[in-house]
């Protein structure tokens, strides 16, 4: 029976209480904080190029909860320091994808804040962490170059370590960068095991598929993809389907330049269901062509 609504870590309630004043008793779930009667949501803004879209005002966003258009209470911009992780895939059907990958992570590093911090999940036919949490980007490049594609793929595994490995995090944000052609076919952990895990999870998971005819056409190919989808998806953050690898490094530093020009939206509900999941939904006004990326919903606390 998972378990809902747990209070994180004092460094993330650190995060929302000095952004906005709030109280000792609050407790963020999965990016999103919650006290009383106040809920804090960070949003990423991307145009139809995958660029950050920066200096949107309070009076640009739309947020539901369920069907209801919630009044604004809170606005800011943030690029707090953020805890990074990155799944890296040199199972053997990445042989030809390797130099490309390795280029998107130097990509997603090199516009990293400098107060970040970054460790690195290696996997094929078994997840390892590879570089436990650093501020030296060099050190995961280093790694990486010598990494060698071999081995079947455990993706799930691989994200499950990396997930239990944030819980070390010293910063208030967290994210995984999942990089893989999506096929899992040896992990010992379901896709509904990590599925529950990252609904009650406090990260988001930006995870870039690459997926050609060859992973397609293998038993797991559609598989692989609607794993990397569903935790991009239910984190709150982006699946990229890639199929040319020459996309790789300009995607990943796309990303990396989301998750330094977030928003954080405030409101106070109108209605309050202790104990329930709350879905949420946030809308840029006049800009259809925006893409938005945020948590889909919070447990309430009881």
């Amino acid at each position: 029976m998972p378990r809902r609504a747990p209070a994180l870590s004092g460094a993330v309630c650190f995060f929302a209480l000095a952004a906005f004043g709030g109280e000792p008793s609050a407790k963020v779930l999965g990016n999103i904080r919650v006290d009383s009667n106040l809920v804090l949501i960070p949003v990423g803004v991307t145009d139809t190029r995958n660029r950050a879209v920066t200096g949107l005002r309070r009076e640009d966003f739309r947020v539901y909860e369920g069907k209801a258009e919630q009044t604004l209470a809170q606005f800011a911009r943030e690029d707090a320091p953020l805890s990074a992780g990155i799944v890296f895939d040199s199972s053997g059907s990445m042989t030809n994808k390797l130099a490309r990958s390795r280029e998107a992570v130097r990509r997603f590093l090199a516009v990293a804040n400098p107060e970040d911090e970054f460790f690195l999940v290696n996997f094929n036919s078994t997840a390892k962490l590879a570089v436990p949490f650093t501020a030296d980007a060099g050190e995961i490049e280093r790694h990486l170059y010598s990494a060698q594609s071999h081995g079947r793929t455990a993706l799930l595994d691989a994200v499950c370590l990396a997930m239990d490995y944030m819980k070390r995090a010293g910063n208030p944000r967290k994210a995984l960068l999942v990089i893989s052609d999506g096929g899992d076919n040896d992990s010992r952990y379901t896709e509904a095991d990590i599925r529950r895990r990252v609904i009650e999870s406090d990260l988001w998971i930006y995870a870039i598929g690459i997926y050609d005819t060859r992973s397609i056409m293998l038993p797991e190919g559609d598989h692989g993809e609607r794993i990397m989808q569903t935790l991009a998806e239910e984190s709150g953050a982006r699946h990229y389907a890639v199929h040319d690898t020459a996309e790789l490094p300009q995607i990943a530093a796309n990303i990396g330049l989301e998750l330094r020009n977030q928003y954080v939206i405030g409101y106070r509900p109108a209605i309050t269901a202790p104990g329930k999941y709350h879905r949420v939904q946030v809308k840029v006004a006049d800009h259809r062509d925006y893409r938005v990326t945020s948590r889909p919903g919070y447990f309430e606390p009881e």
